[in-house]
């Protein structure tokens, strides 16, 4: 059995289109500010990515580029700033930030209204009590992949690996707000394969190079690589070994070309979204 692959490269295009077609009914110029503290070449590329994202769906944007030495409340000011900017209608903070500046306090800077990344205290509090304005762009790509696959949730058993308030969390949240028995693991978890193998939704996002195997997957099961990770070759790999995972799933999602062109089409959906709101 060969798993059937879940395209997130095709089905982001057909989000960004969507989102487009959105902005071109409501008459609005949508503005998203994306605030990038430092030099790291991830980041750099992700910020790349989510700017031509933009000018795809025809959302105007910003970058707002400090160094990497670049004081905490310098980038709490702009941040402030960018809040009461009547043209941004989400801002963005790419993560993670150097060492020096607390995240958690910069996040929790950005106005809930224009939090398009979903990270704000009170939107992920808003997501455990069901009524999301934001979700998360990574878990919401997830969920969105799932229902385009016709992957069913509703009574199956999921199993998350990664406790992240960024991906774990909100992705084991969605999934029980879709009727799934959830299981949220991590790095005290002890025996992972055996938690893997009843997994009739599996979803690594842990950041570790393959470190889900064969022999930790279910046959059948549907299998979300949410992992990123650069090989001491220069190449990527997920957090699943996808060649040979992909004989025993049901269905697998790539890397890349999967969960990442979701992240960015969602956050294109929520600045629409924070636009229209704003309207």
């Amino acid at each position: 059995m060969t798993a059937t692959l879940l395209d997130g490269k095709a089905l982001a295009a057909r989000v960004r289109a969507q989102a487009r077609e959105t902005l071109a009914e409501l008459g609005v110029r949508a503005g998203l500010a994306v605030v990038l503290v430092g030099d790291d070449p991830a980041s750099r590329v992700y910020v790349r990515n989510k700017v031509r994202a933009c000018e795809e769906t025809g959302i105007c944007s910003e970058l707002h580029a400090f160094p990497a030495d670049a004081g905490e409340n310098e980038v709490l000011e702009r941040v402030l700033a960018l809040n009461r900017d009547a043209r941004i209608h989400g801002i963005l903070v790419q993560l993670p930030l150097p060492a020096g500046i607390d995240s958690e306090r910069v996040l929790a800077a950005v106005s809930p209204h224009k939090d398009v990344d979903g990270f704000h205290v009170e939107n992920l509090g808003a997501l455990v009590a069901g009524r999301a304005k934001f979700v998360p762009c990574t878990p919401a790509g997830v969920l969105r992949l799932l229902q385009h696959g016709n992957v069913r949730i509703a009574g199956r058993h999921a199993v998350v690996i990664g406790r992240s308030t960024i991906v774990g969390k909100p992705a084991a949240l969605l999934l029980l707000q879709r009727d799934a028995t959830v299981t949220i693991c991590h790095s005290k978890t002890p025996d992972l394969a055996a938690h893997a193998r009843q997994a009739d939704i599996l979803v690594a996002a842990v950041g570790r190079a393959k470190l889900v195997t064969a022999d930790m997957v279910k046959p059948g099961a549907c299998v979300i690589d949410v992992g990123m990770n650069r090989l001491p070759d220069g190449s990527l790999a997920g957090d699943v070994d996808f060649a040979s995972v992909k004989e025993v799933a049901g269905w697998i999602t790539p890397v890349p070309g999967g969960v990442g062109p979701m992240t960015v089409a969602m956050l294109m959906e929520n600045t629409v979204a924070a636009a229209r709101e704003s309207g």
